[in-house]
């Protein structure tokens, strides 16, 4: 019961989250500084899932050649700045690390 009134409590936390900026900007917008760095949150959030995973996936930093995943994450960054895409880094990162594992 008390797991089920922790996960009702969270709801309501995130939807009051959600619903006050609604009702905060009825019919108004946003600075356009404010939306200028709105742009910048998905990567940011991205990244700090991400990267932890990079540099210590078995819990301690490994910035070495021989951390698969690390090289394999460098690949992707690679192309995804080349190429401005989505699902292609992500593509290549994997088939890189699945590669990468195969050859170690």
């Amino acid at each position: 019961m008390r797991l089920w009134l922790i996960v009702a409590g969270m709801m309501v936390v995130t939807y009051g989250v959600r619903l006050s900026v609604i009702a905060l900007l009825r019919g108004g917008t946003l600075p356009e500084g404010f939306m200028r760095a709105l742009r910048y949150v998905p990567p940011a959030a991205l990244s700090a899932i991400v990267l932890p995973a990079l540099v210590a996936p078995d819990g301690t930093l490994d910035l070495s050649a021989g951390n698969l995943r690390l090289l394999a994450g460098i690949v992707a960054a690679l192309v995804a700045w080349a190429t401005r895409r989505t699902l292609l880094p992500i593509a290549v990162g994997m088939a890189a690390l699945w590669l990468l594992q195969w050859l170690a």
